[in-house]
């Protein structure tokens, strides 16, 4: 039979292996851009970081689809090809970008405009604008339809 000071041990051990998991902890890479602003642009308040059901973060665009549509109309960005429904249907938050992915460079001085977030990047996919984790390019958010 298990001694009660062993059932603690076990429990902390479970505790601190689900509390200080790498999810939590890990330091996203630099953001190699210039550094702006963080607050939220056209969103309704709050943080733009949220956790999901298993507590990994989740960071969120902080700029809404029509805020990101008007500047990219304002950097003349618009009138993109939309990516095939194949490719399209595996952009997704959590998921990393699609391979064959053609690399859209955009101009820096519309890459400034957008809500900064350490250690991520903003990537163009198609018609839609796309936060990715630096690096890794795991997808953060989703910004659907803005380069239309």
């Amino acid at each position: 039979m298990l001694s009660s000071r062993k059932i603690f041990s076990i429990f902390t051990l479970i505790f601190a292996t689900v509390f200080f998991s790498g999810t939590l902890l890990a330091d996203p890479p630099e953001h190699k851009g210039k550094q702006g602003n963080s607050k939220s642009k056209g969103t309704s308040g709050g943080s733009d970081i949220s956790f999901d059901a298993d507590l990994s973060v989740i960071v969120t665009a902080g700029i809404s689809i029509g805020d990101a549509r008007n500047l990219a109309s304002r950097y003349e960005l618009t009138g993109s090809k939309p990516m095939p429904p194949g490719i399209r249907k595996n952009l997704a938050r959590g998921k990393p970008m699609p391979p064959g992915i053609q690399k859209t460079r955009m101009p820096e001085s519309f890459i400034n405009q957008l809500p900064y977030h350490k250690g991520y990047e903003w990537q163009q996919a198609g018609t839609d604008l796309v936060l990715v984790v630096s690096g890794s390019l795991v997808i953060s958010d989703i910004l659907k339809g803005v380069f239309d």
